[in-house]
């Protein structure tokens, strides 16, 4: 009986300690959490800019001249005279026809012309004859007015003549296929030995000038209306169709060194396509442009000279691709702002609404804040970026965002 009591009491007093445990667990009170801190973020204060506006096209490239030259004459080919491929000079002959046929002709002509020359000697002299006897009545007026018809008839075989040599010669020179400009030669058309006729307009030989060379681009008649409407409100400056600078893209991206002037726009729009054929003229020295090849073009159309431009790091885009911007508000509030934009310009977007000059643009920390919050906002240190223009011509994309983030700081 003493046994039982012994073991009963250690159960009671582990559950009394495990109570007063709990008791003391429950009184003790969590530790405060340390106050939330204000989120800084890196803003740039915008300014307007001079900001130019290109538009990109695409065309192909065409020869300068291109001269196609066909047979003048009918005649078997006895030779070609010049490289597949090769630089060829304006006047050189560049195929004999045989001349045989042409040699003959002339050499009609000019005994035909002798004959002529003959009867109109012997018409001269017997005019003048009859108009001694037709004084002395010795012959009717009639005869003489004969003689002097017949003169008249052989002076007119005389010139008839005189053309048919100039014409045999002529033909004769055409056996001579020359090339009519300096330039490039294609692959020949036709071999020694082949047959050409001047009816047919056969063609033997293209012979193109490559430098300089021509880029013919398509616009949309629709973006050439917004442009011309831009410059008529003020919105865009511009100094004229020479002023404008072309730059050339390559088909494996590479920018072409060379700078492009703008030749003209075409009046005409083509009613299939609803665009206008823009002409550019590029120097070609070291034969890198060849006919046809395809090349996009960077046309500097104008200036806008009041253009709001964001760093790329400050505009964001959601499922819709409606482009967003974080802006802190005079109580450094963020607040969500939607932008219609313009295209870039080097780093940064070019905003036509949404933004005002002043606004303050979260550029750094964008991740860490929500609209509504209140932030603490600081000049941003953005690294500086690349001209726009290949080549570093143009003002420099990332001077709006500098001397905004400087000016924000002041």
């Amino acid at each position: 009986m003493r046994l039982t009591l012994i073991q009963r009491i250690p159960c009671r007093l582990i559950g009394v300690t495990t109570l007063a445990l709990l008791a003391a667990a429950c009184g003790d009170k969590p530790p405060a959490m340390p106050p939330q801190q204000t989120p800084e973020v890196g803003v740039v204060t915008l300014e307007t800019a001079a900001v130019p506006v290109t538009t990109e096209l695409t065309g192909r490239t065409s020869a300068f001249l291109d001269a196609q030259v066909r047979a003048r004459v009918d005649g078997i080919v006895l030779r070609r005279e010049f490289t597949e491929g090769g630089l060829v000079k304006a006047g050189q002959r560049l195929y004999k026809i045989d001349p045989a046929p042409y040699i003959a002709q002339l050499n009609n002509a000019k005994a035909s012309y002798a004959k002529a020359q003959a009867t109109l000697i012997s018409s001269t002299a017997q005019a003048a004859r009859y108009k001694v006897l037709v004084e002395a009545n010795a012959v009717s007026k009639q005869d003489y007015d004969n003689a002097v018809a017949s003169q008249a008839e052989a002076r007119a075989n005389v010139a008839a003549a005189k053309a048919a040599i100039d014409t045999a010669q002529i033909n004769l020179s055409y056996t001579d296929v020359t090339s009519p400009v300096t330039g490039q030669a294609s692959i020949s058309q036709v071999t020694p030995g082949a047959y050409v006729q001047a009816s047919q307009a056969t063609l033997m030989v293209s012979v193109r000038q490559l430098d300089p060379m021509y880029v013919d681009l398509t616009q949309s008649s629709l973006d050439g209306l917004k442009l011309r409407r831009q410059i008529q409100e003020g919105r865009l400056s511009t100094n004229g169709p020479d002023a404008a600078r072309v730059t050339l893209i390559l088909e494996d991206g590479r920018v072409y060194p060379e700078q492009g002037k703008l030749q003209f726009s075409d009046v005409t729009v083509d009613p299939s396509t609803g665009s206008v054929t823009v002409r550019a003229i590029f120097q070609n020295k070291d034969r890198v442009l060849l006919p046809g090849m395809f090349v996009r073009a960077r046309i500097e159309e104008g200036v806008n000279p009041s253009a709001l431009v964001v760093p790329v790091q400050g505009v964001s885009h959601d499922q819709k691709g409606t482009a967003l911007a974080m802006v802190v508000g005079h109580d450094n509030k963020v607040t969500m702002r939607p932008l219609v934009t313009a295209g870039t310009y080097g780093q940064s977007w070019v905003v036509d609404s949404g933004l005002n000059a002043g606004d303050r643009v979260i550029v750094e920390g964008v991740d860490k804040v929500r609209p509504g919050m209140e932030v603490k906002a600081v000049p941003a240190h953005l690294p500086a970026q690349a001209s726009a223009e290949p080549g570093g011509a143009g003002v420099a994309a990332a001077s709006p965002a500098s001397a905004a983030s400087h000016a924000s700081g002041a």
